[in-house]
């Protein structure tokens, strides 16, 4: 939801189409410099998630961001970047910070890997002792994007010195474009079960849920309407009745119109499917 006006207003907006949680970026997805929360825009925040029932936000970080940039300068931009978002979070009361693992630009992945741990590092020694934690996102595998496997993602947690700190969001789309086949019971079956193996269902604490605009292990990051593409509704269908993800935050990320006019009617279809 947009934060436009004030980070409170995306209380409102949820509401407005009917959501029981929210996603929002602290501040622009687009830009790297933004002031801090003034006291009065925390307070609002949290006054309005009690007037709108609305306990569960998760946020987002910015799409500039790479944690795994060979080039020092925009890693260490991108550290100081996160730690922002992070202390952002903290002040709001949002307990994940959903972010990309970051890409390797020719480096290679497991060079990548390394640099990604790294930025890690160094953004939990900067933020000791907080209560929000980084969920890192698998990602379609689109150009040199790492965190598209499980596998790989557990290699990035094995790195990292405080693997506790880290936590996984699991992106409908993204999984199915880097191969992780959703639709059938046996791919599904096969999905959550490397999930489990290398990273723990357990750590799962975020979901999003999109179709695909392309075909299956397209490696393409493109998101469509639930039921509208390439993923179908019985892959949520599973998503949502396993009882493994009960109380998780799910989130849409599919294109937005005017007014969360998509987004009702998104929700209403995945609110179809659940048992």
């Amino acid at each position: 939801m947009s934060i436009a006006g004030s980070v409170g207003e995306a209380l409102l907006r949820g509401k407005h189409a009917g959501c029981e949680c929210i996603q929002i970026f602290t501040k622009s997805s687009r830009q790297w410099a933004s002031r801090p929360y003034p006291q009065d825009q925390i307070s609002d925040f949290k006054r309005k998630q009690k007037e709108t029932g609305i306990a569960t936000v998760i946020a987002h970080d910015s799409y500039l961001l790479n944690l795994g940039a060979p080039d020092e300068k925009l890693r260490k931009r991108s550290v100081a970047g996160l730690i922002d978002e992070m202390e952002r979070c903290e002040a709001l009361g949002v307990p994940f910070l959903i972010a990309h693992p970051g890409s390797h630009v020719g480096a290679g992945e497991e060079a990548g890997i390394r640099t990604i741990a790294k930025s890690l590092d160094e953004t939990h020694r900067s933020c000791r002792g907080f209560k929000v934690k980084v969920a890192l996102e698998i990602t379609a595998g689109q150009g040199s994007n790492l965190g598209y496997s499980f596998r790989q993602m557990a290699q990035i947690f094995d790195t990292a010195k405080e693997p506790e700190r880290l936590r996984l969001c699991f992106d409908t789309e993204h999984a199915f474009a880097a191969g992780y086949d959703l639709r059938d019971r046996q791919g599904y079956a096969q999905t959550m079960g490397e999930l489990d193996e290398c990273v723990g269902i357990d750590k799962v604490v975020a979901f999003h849920l999109n179709d695909s605009l392309k075909p299956f292990h397209s490696r393409v990051d493109r998101h469509e309407h639930i039921g509208k593409g390439h993923l179908g509704l019985e892959a949520f269908r599973r998503v949502l009745n396993d009882p493994r993800f009960a109380g998780i935050p799910m989130c849409l990320e599919t294109p937005k119109g005017p007014d969360c006019k998509e987004d009702i009617e998104n929700l209403a279809t995945l609110r179809s499917l659940f048992k």
